[in-house]
C-alpha cells in the first residue's frame, strides 16, 4: 500500500459536480493499493497516519499529531500511484490491485483510521474525482507499507 500524505489547510473531492468530501484543517491521503497488500497493510499505515507530528507546536518545530491540531482525513482512491512508466511513454498499472481487491482495503483502511479516532471524509472508489487542496507548508509524505 501506498499513500501521498499532503499536509493541507482545507481540500475537497467532486464526482459530477457534487461534493462527496471535504476538510478544513487536515491530510489529504492519495491511496493506492497492489496485489499484496492486506488488512495488516492497511493498519499500519492508519496508525503511522494517526502518529505523524507534521503540525508545528507553540515553537514552530513539527511537533504535533493530527488528533492534537483537531484535524480531518480525506482519503482518496488513486490506483495510478502504482502506474510503472519505466518503459514507453504510456504508463503499465499492472501493479495496481483489481477493483474488488481494492475497493475493500481501501475502505477497510478508512474505517481503521477512523478506529484511530480520526475524523474521515472520502472520494468515491472508482469515479473519477476532481480534487481540490491547499497544500500546507507544503509538506507532502509518501509512506509505504512494504
Amino acid at each position: 500500500m501506498k499513500v501521498i500524505l499532503q499536509r493541507s489547510g482545507r481540500a475537497s473531492v467532486e464526482v459530477a459536480g457534487e461534493v462527496t468530501g471535504s476538510i478544513e484543517k487536515g491530510y489529504v491521503l492519495l491511496v493506492g493499493v497492489t496485489h499484496e497488500d492486506t488488512e495488516k497493510d492497511a493498519d499500519y499505515i492508519a496508525k503511522k497516519v494517526a502518529g505523524l507530528r507534521l503540525w508545528e507546536d507553540e515553537d514552530g518545530k513539527m511537533n504535533k499529531s493530527i488528533d492534537e491540531v483537531g484535524g480531518a482525513i480525506l482519503s482518496v482512491s488513486q490506483f495510478t500511484l502504482y502506474g510503472d512508466v519505466r518503459k514507453g511513454r504510456r504508463p503499465s498499472f499492472i501493479d495496481a490491485a483489481r477493483p474488488e481487491q481494492a475497493g475493500p482495503l481501501w475502505d477497510y483502511f478508512n474505517d481503521s483510521l477512523r478506529n484511530e479516532g480520526l475524523h474521515v471524509e472520502t472520494g468515491i472508489f472508482g469515479a473519477m474525482m476532481d480534487v481540490q487542496l491547499t497544500n500546507d507548508g507544503p509538506v507532502t509524505i509518501i509512506i509505504e507499507s512494504k
